[in-house]
């Protein structure tokens, strides 16, 4: 059967209802578009944990801070439902931004998870998660899905997301699928298209680093903090601009002091005008 494309929240409620009046079980997997490999892996979990995968396509502009790339963000809508097609997802819901904001940002309701929203990419991009719990928990509402799936290469967001679910008591399962990464390490992302061919090159480096920063918290060395230092300055000396490279629990992700927390190494740093963000549990 064709999978449907849904521009509005009638046709979606719709769906919706007929699926669970089927009995059917739902899982969901929002996006931004300019699917890769990453985003197409999302939706085949998501079929293997439900008997309906629906998708989201919407670039959020509430997520996007002042001189960010919103009217830039790749936009590839046939190419999308072409993948998703392909992979078997059964809707695609595409709104547009005055469905989802009708009376605009400047007085929609938002949502908040304090905290763990302000730290690491929500220090240097003021607003950026709570314009992504928002539009989430919006989608939400509206597909009301059984389980949704979010890639670890987000893990900040991941993290966001399981804390408003457990906070807000929505009965949604949220998995967490594991980083998709080309042949020679880097995460997958939508804004890899940005990278210059001299950039694409020398990308890798980023996961190389942090591979390498596991290794000697793993190798015993505690002073996380002075690690931190010395990637960072390794980063800058191959040409990169580094955010943050931050040793931090892997449950709160504040800043891991002991040795005994469970750790995730979280990063971002710019190569020319591309962010770049990764991650690796230790």
């Amino acid at each position: 059967m064709a999978m449907k494309i849904l521009s509005t929240i009638a046709q979606l409620r719709e769906q919706i209802s007929a699926w669970r009046k089927a009995g059917e079980r739902i899982a969901f997997v929002p996006t931004m578009g300019n699917l890769h490999n990453g985003h197409l892996k999302l939706v085949d979990i998501a079929k293997a944990q439900a008997d309906r995968v629906i998708v989201s396509i919407f670039v959020n502009p509430m997520q996007f801070g002042k001189n960010e790339d919103l009217d830039s963000y790749p936009r590839t809508l046939d190419a999308d439902c072409a993948g998703l097609t392909k992979h078997g997802a059964d809707a695609v819901f595409i709104p547009t931004p005055d469905i989802m904001y009708p009376r605009g940002l400047e007085v929609q309701t938002f949502v908040e998870v304090p905290q763990l929203g302000d730290l690491h990419c929500g220090a240097s991009r003021a607003g950026h998660f709570r314009g992504v719990s928002t539009i989430v928990c919006k989608l939400f509402n509206l597909v009301q899905p059984d389980v949704a799936c979010f890639g670890q290469k987000d893990y900040q967001q991941l993290a966001i997301i399981r804390q408003m679910v457990t906070d807000l008591s929505m009965p949604i399962e949220i998995i967490g699928v594991p980083t998709e990464r080309a042949a020679d390490g880097l995460a997958l992302s939508s804004r890899n298209g940005y990278l210059t061919p001299e950039q694409r090159v020398m990308a890798p480096k980023l996961y190389q680093l942090l591979q390498q920063l596991r290794s000697q918290v793993l190798a015993g060395k505690h002073d996380y903090r002075a690690l931190e230092l010395q990637t960072k300055q390794q980063l800058t000396d191959a040409g990169f601009k580094p955010d943050y490279i931050d040793i931090s629990d892997r449950n709160d992700l504040t800043l891991a002091q002991s040795a005994s927390q469970q750790k995730v190494i979280l990063a971002a740093a710019w190569l020319g005008s591309t962010r770049l963000i990764d991650n690796l549990e230790v």
